[in-house]
C-alpha cells in the first residue's frame, strides 16, 4: 500500500506576511556588509523605557518567573484598569482584562472565542494582513467592506454590508474588525464613529473587535477607545498591546477588555493554548504606567512627528500625493496609481520595493501586504514605516528621491517597448 507524502494542512496556506519577507531580504543584505535603512517593520527604533529594563533585570535575579494565572498578574491587570480610568473615564471590571502573549496571542483567543468554521467576519478592503490570515486559518469567510473617502469604516458603511448581505440573501456578519489609528493608513476614527460601530454592532448582533494597539502615536487628534461607550449587549472587544506605543514589540505581551459573556471562554482558550503570557514581561510591564515612564514615551512620539514630516514632505517632492491620512501610527501609505501598477510588466510595487531595498538599500512594504488580494490594488500601493532615527529617516528618503525617476524611467521603457513598431512605408 502506497504510502501518501507528507504535506501541510490546508488550512496553513495562509500568504506569507510580506513585510517579513522584506525583513528577512534586508537582514540577508545586512549580513553582507550593506547599510539597509528599515522603513518596512512597524517597530519603534528606541527599546523600552528603562524603568521596565530595571523592572526585568531586577526580576530576573529576585523572582521565581514562574506560571501566572492564566489572566495575568493581577498588580499589571489593576494597573490596565487604572489606565482606562485616568484615560477613558471608565471604570472596568478587573475580571474583564486579560493579559496576552502580544496582540496576535489576543486575536487568536478573541476569534477562537467569538467565531466557528464558517462564519462571516468582515474587514476593511485595506487592513492589517493577519486579520484575514488568521481567520482564513480556521475556515472563517473574511468579506471585505470598502473604505470611505477618509479611509475607514463607519457605522454608515458597516450598516450598508449589513443592508446589502440582509437583501441578497447572504449570511449574517458574525464579526467586525477594525483598528484606529490604522495599519497601514494611519486614519483614525472619532468619537462619535466609535459610538455608532458599538451601537450599530450590538444592535446587529455583530461582535465588534476594536484593535486599539496603536494608542498613544497620533498627532493633533485624539484617539477613543471602544471601551468608552456602552452597550446592552455587550458586543464590543477591545485588543491592545505593549509593543508600539511602549516599544516593547519583542517582549510579546498585549492585553483584551472584553465582555463579561467573553470573560470565562477567553481564560479556558488561554489555560489551553498560551497557559499564560511571558511571566517576565508581565512583572516589567507594570513600570509602563509610571509618569517618567510616559515622559521617555512622549519623545518617541515627537521623534514620530519629525519623521512623519520627512517621510510625507519627500513623498510629496517626488509628486507622489495620493497618500492616506497619517493621523496616527506610524506608517504613510502611498498609492502610486499608473506609475507602478504594470503588473503585467514586472513593475508592481512588490517589484518595486524589491529594487528599492537592492539598488539603494531602502526597505519599504508592498501594499499586498495589505489589500483585498482579489482587487489588486495592492500592486499599486506602498507603506513606509517611520519609528526610526529620525538621521536614518532623512537619509533614507534622500536615497528614495534619487531613486523614484530611475524606477519610472524603467517603467517608461518597458511601456515603450510594448508598442507596435510602426514599419518602413517602402517607395512605389
Amino acid at each position: 500500500m502506497e504510502e501518501s507524502p507528507a504535506r501541510p494542512s490546508v488550512r496553513s496556506a495562509v500568504p506569507s506576511f510580506k513585510v517579513m519577507d522584506v525583513m528577512a531580504r534586508a537582514a540577508a543584505l545586512e549580513a553582507k556588509g550593506r547599510k539597509v535603512y528599515h522603513l518596512e517593520v512597524g517597530q519603534p527604533q528606541s527599546g523600552a523605557a528603562p524603568r521596565v529594563c530595571e523592572a526585568a533585570q531586577k526580576a530576573i535575579t529576585e523572582e521565581k518567573l514562574g506560571y501566572t494565572l492564566a489572566k495575568g498578574l493581577t498588580p499589571l491587570r489593576r494597573k490596565i484598569v487604572e489606565h482606562y480610568s485616568s484615560k477613558a473615564g471608565v471604570e472596568i471590571p478587573i475580571e474583564r482584562v486579560v493579559v496576552t502573549t502580544g496582540s496576535s496571542g489576543g486575536f487568536l483567543l478573541v476569534f477562537h472565542a467569538c467565531f466557528d468554521a464558517g462564519d462571516h467576519v468582515a474587514v476593511g478592503m485595506t487592513c492589517y494582513p493577519c486579520y484575514r490570515n488568521i481567520l482564513n486559518a480556521m475556515n472563517v469567510v473574511t468579506p471585505s467592506i470598502s473604505l470611505n473617502a477618509e479611509y475607514k469604516i463607519t457605522a454608515r458603511e458597516l450598516g450598508q454590508e449589513v443592508k446589502r448581505r440582509k437583501e441578497a440573501g447572504l449570511p449574517k456578519l458574525s464579526g467586525f474588525i477594525q483598528s484606529s489609528p490604522a495599519n497601514p493608513t494611519g486614519a483614525m476614527l472619532t468619537s462619535q464613529e466609535v459610538r455608532g460601530l458599538c451601537q450599530l454592532c450590538d444592535k446587529e448582533g455583530i461582535w465588534y473587535i476594536s484593535d486599539e494597539i496603536y494608542h498613544g502615536i497620533s498627532y493633533g487628534k485624539t484617539e477613543v477607545s471602544a471601551v468608552s461607550v456602552p452597550t446592552s449587549q455587550g458586543r464590543t472587544i477591545v485588543v491592545n498591546s505593549f509593543s508600539k506605543y511602549y516599544s516593547m514589540t519583542g517582549w510579546r505581551l498585549g492585553w483584551l477588555v472584553l465582555p463579561e459573556s467573553l470573560c470565562d471562554a477567553v481564560n479556558r482558550l488561554q489555560q489551553n493554548m498560551f497557559i499564560n503570557a511571558p511571566t517576565l514581561s508581565q512583572i516589567a510591564a507594570e513600570a509602563c504606567f509610571e509618569k517618567d515612564t510616559d515622559e521617555v514615551l512622549q519623545a518617541h512620539i515627537a521623534r514620530y512627528a519629525a519623521n512623519r514630516e520627512v517621510v510625507l514632505a519627500a513623498l510629496a517632492a517626488c509628486g507622489i500625493t495620493d497618500v492616506a491620512p497619517a493621523d496616527g501610527a506610524f506608517y504613510a501609505y502611498a498609492d502610486l496609481g499608473e506609475a507602478a501598477g504594470l503588473v503585467q510588466l514586472g513593475f508592481g510595487t512588490e517589484a518595486l520595493c524589491a529594487a528599492l531595498l537592492e539598488d539603494e538599500g531602502v526597505a519599504i512594504t508592498p501594499g499586498t501586504d495589505f489589500e483585498d488580494p482579489k482587487l489588486g490594488r495592492g500592486q499599486q500601493r506602498i507603506r513606509l514605516s517611520f519609528p526610526g532615527a529620525t538621521e536614518d529617516m532623512e537619509a533614507a528618503m534622500e536615497a528614495f528621491k534619487r531613486w523614484w525617476p530611475k524606477w519610472n524611467a524603467r517603467v517608461a521603457s518597458a511601456v515603450e517597448s510594448q508598442k507596435p513598431t510602426k514599419k518602413a512605408r517602402v517607395a512605389p
